[in-house]
């Protein structure tokens, strides 16, 4: 049996959750589902019924979650989002064997601090490729066989890091506001094909990776400036995202939405 992860401890009875029947049977593809908030959004898709693959780099990690939901409907592919080529292969093959994608959700991404004196173009090239580079490809190869089908969503996760700029994240950032850019774009382009595209901002998120960077007096200091004083969860921002993903949202595109418990 997989060790229970802690930032799963709190999810609420699944009875007590929104159901949306449109995501039943639904193909979804998430990128970075291995942990923390993507495995939150693996698990809210394996609730509503949907058929999900999901990419990461963690195979451990990401086996763990396949274990935990334990449903023939999960599916892990491990994936180097940083190798374009073989990502939109892995697509592709994807596509060929099982059919288009209804949904994209494009979740991976890496917070590491930096200062900007130790920034060379090497690392700049490297975070923009973790960050930002990867979720432009994903829509690319998915986009075909959604408009061949008739629509689709793609969500794309921001950060609310930029928008109160914080320090020691300022690549980290720079992506992050890019992705919003791109969610507009995206969703003005392929709107005529019935394909919507959204991000989610996640404020902080209570998960393993996270408490790494936080002491107990650094995450009260947070939720001292939220609004409201709970502790973000993974599901929190799952939550979200499967409204955005649901036939709930099928005008609802081009904008983004904060789950931050009102952190300014």
């Amino acid at each position: 049996m997989a060790e229970a992860d802690p930032a799963f401890e709190a999810l609420p009875k699944v009875e007590a959750r929104a159901a949306y029947p449109s995501l039943a049977g639904k193909r979804v593809l998430v990128t970075g589902g291995g942990s923390g908030i993507g495995a939150g959004i693996v698990e809210g898709f394996a609730r509503q019924g949907a058929d999900i693959t999901f990419f990461d780099i963690a195979v451990e990690d990401s086996r763990a979650v396949v274990e935990r939901i334990g449903s023939p409907k999960v599916r892990f592919e491990q994936v180097d989002l940083t190798r374009i080529a073989d990502l939109q292969s892995m697509i592709a093959r994807l596509i060929d064997s099982d059919g288009a994608f209804d949904i994209l959700v494009n979740n991976a991404a890496n917070d590491d601090r930096h200062e900007i004196e130790q920034v060379d173009e090497a690392y700049w090239d490297n975070r923009v490729a973790v960050n930002l580079k990867h979720m432009f490809f994903c829509a690319q190869a998915v986009v075909p066989s959604m408009k061949a089908r008739g629509g689709g969503a793609i969500i794309n996760l921001g950060s609310i890091s930029w928008h109160l700029g914080l320090t020691g994240l300022t690549l980290y950032q720079t992506c992050k506001a890019g992705i919003e850019g791109l969610t507009r774009s995206l969703a003005r382009e392929l709107g005529p094909d019935g394909i919507r595209a959204t991000c989610v901002i996640p404020g902080n998120v209570r998960t393993p990776r996270q408490l790494k960077w936080y002491t107990p007096e650094g995450e009260a200091e947070i939720v001292d400036a939220q609004c409201l004083k709970g502790r973000l969860l993974p599901h929190d921002i799952a939550a979200m995202v499967m409204f955005l993903a649901s036939d709930d949202a099928h005008l609802v595109t081009g904008h983004s939405y904060f789950v931050d418990a009102g952190w300014r």
